[in-house]
């Protein structure tokens, strides 16, 4: 990265010397690092450690610093000798770090024995730290291996058949070739549990579970699915030599998912019992098999092909009799990507997450008979998260947002409420987005709260709300001496006339309003989140930081740029989360010009007769499909690394949103079967060892343009991955290439001539 980044230096120097937008653009590239350390006491999130204090990360002079604090007797300090635990890592890792630059953002913190360890990651590196005496060690990160093949998985990750131990030590259970086997552990003895495995019907030894009494295990028969293997060259692998070939298990929509049927076995005896699996028949994914405390049953959840049913279910130890405790139907989706339901009391009770009255609310269910006890929220708003149940004083800590008439629907604010009904008590009030930390004994809360025009105030609360100090708030003036002006804020009617849709503005840091400017949104349409920015957000605060650096980087070359959360994206209510089922083509791109629309009444700097668009992943797709469904408002798009067809991409993401089976939705939607419609000018940027969308998806929408006849531009990157161009591998090139791009389209302007010699 250093010799890239001084090459880079050499040829922005070199252009700087030929024009002057060279050296703006040069600057523009430069952003992040220019501003990085321009902030003091920005905080990150708290995260409770098990002695009852908490740490979190803060901007400080140099870089950042982890501070620990008691709650009790409010003293603290440097959570660790920060020097002593970068040379800790770096004799691991082999690099060397600053102390106030060290390679990760976060950590867990673990007590055994008097010692202090942290367990974090350097990249794809595990290291546990010993925080006494400063060695750090390497741990094996887990396995990849999901349930139904829900995701896509690395090949080299091999099936794990270590021997299961009892929790009474005398048993061990394994896999031997397709079947499960005992093995007394003080005899040695070896009593096979099955016979009748086989590579098309086999029993998973990862699935294996042992009650808490010992007296049984649990474990899955699985069918296997649909073995689909995505195969890459990497043209130049790193060091040179010849191509080589990587492959990767992802399946894709449609394809045959692996079926899993749970069993039960008697230690002692051997005793073996199949599951009927009548209420869980044509699953997606069952989750991994989990014992109730007491050993009289197991459980587990379960998605139903198509998302359109979620359940949890319970197996009784005695017989093995299966019933389904509480479930979710929806006409649409369930929206399985968050957490639907916590267990209480050793599954007595279940907290349900469900959106039925058309709003994402909780509900308490009787977990021994599955009955309804009561809904604990209601109302025209949303719970985001569950951020804690206390058992002991019967209540559940949770986040929500859109409560609050007149205010941004997005900010999240923290509410606790009796698991036996009641009016929830609000624990914050500031008009900002809070991320709010309760400790594990319920006595404490840290509150970090912040908006986009307003730097992090962290907050340590008694449970009751009781503020008892501040401990941080964001110094930015050197930031604001810098150039730094906040994103505005700007709300107007979606393509119903009625719905508020919400976004954000961010002009050259030169913005003269007697101008005209071009516009540029960067679009993620999820649609599993929400993605405009509601908190403090350089340098990557928030997920998604330095992508918004990027936006400022680009305005700061003569365009206002814009995000927009349009219909089809969630936290708002069901119906309109709804917009993207069968639809992920509509990308709220009705509501997005309706928006813009809005703007340049009020704007007269807001041009929209030139507008362009970019994004990556799913934000690639709706990037395209600006082009090709939209070519009357959007002039030119930079997609990167798009999902074009989401019969072409990963089954967990496109059975969720797009449903099952595969039907003519899918093609309604395909950039490739549309990419005849093409207008505009259209930038595809690839990295060709993309893991997580198919690199082989952009490229067939090059065949599908290239045969249509359609003039565009490609950039594949060779080795780059599914971040290139963002956050790994060449990141200036990239860019560059996207404000040239740009630039070129939407101003009319000539862009360097980066090789040197004359532009043509």
């Amino acid at each position: 990265m250093k010799l890239l980044l001084a090459a880079l230096a050499t040829l922005f120097a070199f252009a700087a010397d030929a024009t002057p937008l060279a050296a703006d653009m040069q600057r523009s590239l430069g952003l992040r690092q220019a501003w990085m350390g321009l902030t003091r006491d920005v905080a990150w999130p708290a995260r409770w450690d098990p002695d009852g204090s908490f740490h979190y990360r803060k901007t400080v002079e140099g870089g950042f610093r982890f501070q620990r604090v008691d709650p009790v007797t409010g003293n603290g300090g440097p959570a660790f000798d920060h020097a002593r635990l970068a040379a800790a890592v770096g004799a691991v890792t082999g690099q060397s770090y600053p102390a106030l630059q060290l390679p990760f953002d976060a950590y867990e913190v673990e007590q055994d024995e008097g010692a202090v360890h942290a367990r974090l990651w350097v990249g794809e590196t595990g290291l546990r730290c010993n925080l006494v005496q400063y060695r750090c060690t390497r741990i094996a990160a887990p396995a990849q291996r999901p349930r139904g093949f829900g995701m896509v998985r690395d090949l080299r990750v091999a099936a794990d058949n270590h021997p299961r131990r009892s929790p009474d030590g005398r048993w061990e259970a394994q896999a031997d070739g397709h079947d499960i086997v005992l093995r007394d552990v003080a005899s040695g003895q070896v009593r096979r549990l099955t016979r009748d495995g086989d590579a098309g019907n086999f029993y998973d030894p990862e699935s294996i579970a042992w009650s808490p009494d010992s007296r049984r295990l649990a474990f899955y028969r699985v069918r296997p699915g649909t073995q689909r293997l995505v195969t890459r060259i990497e043209t130049s692998p790193a060091g040179g030599g010849q191509p080589q070939l990587q492959q990767q298990l992802y399946p894709k929509p449609g394809d045959a998912v692996d079926i899993e049927r749970p069993y039960l076995a008697e230690a002692p005896t051997g005793r073996l019992t199949m599951v009927d699996d009548a209420l869980f028949a044509n699953p997606y994914q069952l989750s991994p098999l989990r014992w109730r405390a007491d050993a009289r049953a197991v459980a587990f959840d379960h998605i139903r092909r198509g998302h359109q049913h979620v359940g949890l279910v319970e197996i009784a130890a005695s017989n093995g009799h299966a019933r389904e405790l509480v479930a979710e139907d929806s006409t649409t989706f369930v929206d399985a990507w968050r957490p639907y339901s916590v267990e209480i009391d050793d599954g007595q009770q279940v907290l349900w997450l469900s959106e039925r009255d058309g709003w994402r609310h909780l509900y308490l269910y009787d977990g021994t008979t599955g009955k309804l006890l009561r809904q604990l929220t209601h109302g025209q708003w949303v719970v985001r998260e569950v951020l804690k149940v206390d058992p002991q004083r019967r209540e559940v800590w949770f986040s929500a947002s859109g409560m609050d008439a007149g205010r941004d629907p997005y900010y999240r604010h923290a509410f606790r409420v009796s698991l036996e009904g009641g009016e929830p008590v609000r624990l914050t009030h500031a008009d900002a987005d809070h991320d709010v930390s309760p400790s594990p004994d319920g006595q404490w809360y840290v509150d970090l709260y912040s908006r986009v025009d307003q730097p992090p105030v962290m907050q340590l609360h008694r449970a009751d709300g009781t503020r008892v100090r501040t401990l941080e708030q964001g110094n930015i003036d050197a930031l604001r001496a810098a150039g730094w002006r906040a994103p505005e804020t700007f709300v107007a009617k979606g393509r119903d006339g009625r719905t508020d849709i919400w976004g954000v503005v961010v002009r050259p840091r030169d913005y003269d309003p007697g101008k005209r400017y071009p516009v540029v949104e960067n679009i993620y349409a999820g649609p599993h989140d929400s993605f405009v920015p509601k908190g403090f957000w350089p340098f990557g605060y928030h997920s998604g930081g330095d992508k918004q650096i990027g936006m400022q980087a680009l305005a700061d070359l003569g365009f206002i740029v814009v995000q927009i959360d349009g219909m089809g994206t969630a936290n708002r209510s069901k119906a309109f989360h709804d917009v993207a089922w069968k639809n992920l083509g509509d990308s709220g791109f009705p509501d997005r010009i309706a928006w813009h629309r809005a703007l340049a009444r009020r704007d007269p700097s807001y041009d929209i007769s030139r507008v362009g668009i970019y994004g990556a992943s799913a934000g690639g797709q709706s990037t395209l499909g600006a082009l090709l469904f939209h070519p009357d408002f959007y002039r030119a798009g930079v997609a990167w690394n798009g999902c074009y067809d989401n019969r072409m991409d990963k089954i967990s993401w496109n059975e969720q949103w797009m449903g099952w089976p595969v039907d003519e939705s899918y093609a309604r939607a395909s950039g490739v079967e549309n990419a005849y419609r093409l207008q505009g000018q259209l930038l595809l940027i690839v990295g060709e060892q993309d893991s997580n969308v198919d690199p082989a998806s952009t490229m067939q929408v090059v065949d599908a343009l290239v045969r249509a006849g359609k003039d565009f531009d490609l950039l594949n990157i060779p080795g780059g991955g599914h971040t290139v161009g963002r956050s790994t591998g060449p990141i200036d090139y990239a860019h560059r290439r996207q404000f040239d791009f740009f630039i070129r389209h939407l101003q009319q302007r000539q862009t360097p001539a980066w090789n040197g010699g004359d532009v043509d």
